[in-house]
């Protein structure tokens, strides 16, 4: 046998599971850490989007509640909700740093630095809808903040504008403003009027506008240009002055110019006693753990951590496998390996796809310590069926050469039964031969079951009778097969020889033919003595006898079955045996049925 060889590294089987594991590993883990960063990236920026959104949207709320409240009382309630609410902390102090509301607990640090400053006449025009360029926000109303009635009579006027409107084809609707105005809007957001609407009665200020555009007036005296405006108080054009009115303060549609920045200071220290003074706004994380994902080096190195244990956990686990999965093969190459004479085993340790590999070599193994076992009795039993007829013909011609018996008929018809008998062995031998290197030729013509019967009966008739034995047949009539007539005619006859050679005078042996679905069942039953149940599944094999001592004239060469098996299976066809016991022997050939002759295109 050859030695072992010496298997290269790069083409070991555990050399190439590692490698495989590893760059799964490494794919694995560097898709999963890009997916996760890529996640994290995107989770952070929406965050910092709705953290965004929620600080715009406290900041408002807060400047709200400045706007309309003279100071900071009770605006602790509304710092808590509003940090329930975002899931933020939040904290307003004065400018000298004292605490005026806390979402956090008492003595809890501040963060570093303001967020924000609230101060509603020092605003953005972005905190809330509608703020002025000047940056006073709209809802600081102060003294222009209209009482009830004052309120219904503008509403009043409103819809009585409204409805004057709609009477002229332009459509509008109306809302509140923070002061308590009702204003007139078009649906495209500026109202167009028409001339017989136009009456001057909603935009005349009330009796409150009129007293708080008389303290603003009082107030701007020392504005640059007012020489030039004296005798036209601010009254005339003071209805643009007016909180809830969306155009800046003009004078018959003329900018006001450098008087603007006099006129907005006027303002501011107008409204300024109805707002909160001034407040720093801090914004945080309740659990005061920074908002996002750093990828410092030691988070990093983390990941670089993380990476290289699941590599070397991974090649661990593989190198583990890769042991345990390569062991057995070497044992089954080591086994294959072995002479045949050998026969050697390999244990079967696993209940995996190796261990059901080693079971099938096992298997194989047994298969063919058995067949060789069958080769060398097959070899015995032909030398033994070949020299039986032959020192019979050797001993009777030497008599005869002798001088010792005469050659008479009787002599030349023993030694002719021996040649035929040898001519009968070697034929099966070449049969069996022809099948077993697949040039056995089948010349296949549609063949009538009935007929086939009729002929096997005829054959063996004689023979029947000689012996004392009734042959019976039983046939479905309109039976067609598509086979060989000679080959069928040696099958079925070898049956029927083996079924008369078994059964005892008085016997009966019977053939049956008829249809199962779409096969051909054919039977020869015999009342002889049956079969073991231990011989049964020997019975087609080359050779075998159930009897070893039993005489070749009784016996026959114990090739006759296995004949029979090979030729129904070159057909497409299955002959099993059967023996209840004390009931004789039966032998069923299954076979396609083919077309009848009508039937078939010429």
């Amino acid at each position: 046998m050859t030695p072992n060889p010496r298997i290269p590294w790069r083409k070991s089987l555990s050399v190439r599971l590692l490698f495989t594991s590893m760059a799964i590993a490494a794919v694995s883990v560097g898709a999963t850490a890009w997916l996760a960063v890529e996640t994290t990236t995107r989770a952070i920026q929406e965050e910092r989007g709705q953290v965004l959104s929620d600080d715009t949207d406290i900041l408002r709320q807060l400047g709200g509640f400045a706007a309309t409240h003279a100071d900071w009382d009770g605006v602790q309630t509304l710092v808590r909700t509003l940090s329930r609410t975002t899931d933020r902390r939040i904290a307003l102090t004065t400018e000298t740093g004292h605490t005026i509301a806390d979402s956090a607990a008492p003595g809890t640090a501040l963060p570093a630095r303001a967020s924000a400053t609230v101060e509603p006449l020092n605003t953005d025009t972005y905190t809330e809808p509608g703020a002025q360029l000047a940056g006073i926000d709209p809802r600081a109303v102060g003294p222009y903040l209209l009482p009830p009635a004052e309120r219904a009579q503008i509403k009043t006027l409103a819809e009585k504008r409204l409805a004057c409107m709609r009477r002229y084809g332009s459509d509008g609707s109306s809302r509140q403003s923070p002061s308590g105005r009702t204003v007139v809007t078009s649906d495209g957001g500026e109202a167009t009027v028409p001339l017989q609407c136009a009456d001057g009665e909603l935009n005349t200020p009330t009796r409150t506008e009129m007293k708080a555009l008389d303290e603003l007036n009082a107030l701007i005296v020392s504005c640059p240009d007012l020489e030039q405006r004296k005798g036209t108080p601010l009254a005339g054009a003071g209805i643009d002055l007016i909180p809830g009115f969306d155009t800046p303060a003009s004078d018959s549609g003329r900018p006001l110019g450098p008087t603007q920045s006099c006129v907005d200071s006027a303002r501011r220290t107008q409204l300024d006693p109805y707002v909160a003074p001034r407040a720093r706004l801090f914004l945080g994380s309740l659990g005061r753990q920074p908002t996002g994902f750093n990828l410092s080096p030691a988070n990093k190195a983390k990941i670089v951590g993380v990476t290289g244990l699941v590599l070397a956990v991974t090649v661990a686990m593989t190198a583990v496998v890769a042991i345990r999965l390569v062991r057995p093969l070497r044992a089954l190459t080591a086994a294959a390996q072995q002479p045949p004479q050998r026969h050697a085993r390999v244990a079967v340790t696993t209940k995996d796809e190796t261990g059901y590999l080693a079971a099938a070599f096992n298997d194989l193994t047994a298969r063919r310590e058995q067949l060789e076992a069958q080769r060398k009795a097959m070899v015995s039993d032909i030398a033994h069926e070949l020299r039986t007829p032959l020192t019979n013909i050797r001993g009777w011609l030497e008599v005869t050469r002798d001088g010792l018996l005469p050659p008479d008929p009787d002599l030349i018809a023993s030694l002719h039964d021996e040649a035929l008998l040898l001519q009968h062995i070697i034929d099966d031998l070449q049969d069996l031969a022809a099948v077993d290197a697949g040039t056995l030729r089948l010349h296949r013509e549609p063949v009538g079951v009935d007929e086939l019967v009729a002929q096997v009966v005829s054959a063996h008739r004689s023979r029947a009778e000689a012996a004392g034995i009734r042959l019976r047949t039983r046939t479905t009539p309109g039976l067609w097969l598509e086979a060989d007539p000679v080959r069928m005619r040696q099958a079925l006859g070898n049956l029927v020889a083996n079924a008369l050679r078994h059964t005892p005078a008085d016997g009966t042996v019977t053939l049956t033919a008829r249809q199962a679905g779409d096969l051909a069942v054919l039977t020869v039953e015999d009342t002889g003595g049956g079969i073991a149940p231990e011989d049964l599944p020997h019975v087609f094999e080359r050779f075998w006898r159930a009897e070893k001592s039993r005489s070749r004239r009784t016996g026959g060469s114990g090739l006759g079955l296995s004949i029979v098996r090979q030729l129904v299976e070159a057909h497409g066809g299955t002959v099993t045996a059967d023996s209840p016991p004390g009931a004789g022997a039966a032998f069923t050939v299954r076979l396609p049925l083919g077309p009848e002759p009508d039937s078939l295109s010429l």
